[in-house]
């Protein structure tokens, strides 16, 4: 069995007396694109601010390599080999895409390298010159992932990487995102997108009401009880079609 590369135990986020997550515990191994899914409210992105260090838990610990890093803050984590996709909007709007790769990898302190590559591994590559402002919704958020994808991370954690993306942009991730699980790197993804995320992933877990529900392949999560009584009839229906 692949090694575990990160593992919460027993999370738990309390905010205005309500408990966001209720002892969340997870583990994503080497080489495994793990999916987080639920519907909106279930806790997802207060998880994975608490899994890259961006916000800490109230109870809890979170395991990078069997190393304790609950009190790490997020750069620290970045720098032991942890990559965020964040859900919210983060490119340099001023900056074209070029300049937004080559001064995440200087912030990064990464060795400079030519953006081409990293832009085209998300189908940027004819976009090098435009300004990031200038850019729809789908192409920003292909630039965070090529952002994020530049240090080559053990662990990738992803809020809502299909985001406005298209159809062919959202495949192109999706590959992306596989090949560097089949690399050795842990990929974890939550996405409203049901289908393109199953696509990808090699396991699913089912967050509902701050806590795990369900555990299971992506065969086995399409039929869960719970996903199909709790889950997918929150979604809009393109969304839900699995």
């Amino acid at each position: 069995m692949a090694d575990v590369v990160l593992a919460a135990r027993g999370v738990r986020v309390v905010r205005g007396g309500k408990a966001i997550l209720r002892g969340v515990a997870l583990e994503a191994r080497a080489g495994e694109v793990l999916g987080v899914l639920g519907p909106s409210g279930a806790g997802k992105s207060t998880l994975f601010r608490v899994l890259v260090g961006e916000s800490p838990p109230q109870a809890g610990r979170v395991m990078l390599a069997g190393e304790d890093v609950t009190g790490w803050p997020l750069w620290r984590r970045a720098r032991a080999g942890v990559g965020y996709v964040p859900q919210g909007p983060s490119v340099l709007w001023d900056l074209t895409v070029r300049e937004n790769l080559v001064a995440y990898r200087r912030v990064a302190r990464l060795p400079p390298s030519p953006p081409d590559e990293a832009a085209a591994r998300v189908g940027l590559g004819g976009r090098l010159d435009v300004r990031a402002g200038e850019l729809s919704g789908g192409e920003r958020r292909r630039l965070e992932v090529a952002r994020a994808v530049t240090r080559s991370p053990r662990l990738l954690v992803c809020d809502e990487p299909f985001a406005g993306v298209d159809p062919a942009g959202a495949e192109q991730l999706g590959k992306l995102l596989r090949t560097l699980a089949e690399g050795g790197a842990t990929v974890i993804l939550a996405d409203h997108h049901v289908a393109e995320a199953l696509r990808v992933c090699s396991r699913a877990l089912l967050l509902l009401d701050g806590a795990i529900a369900a555990d299971a392949s992506p065969e086995g999560f399409r039929e869960h009880p719970l996903v199909r009584g709790r889950y997918l009839g929150t979604l809009e229906p393109e969304a839900a079609r699995i």
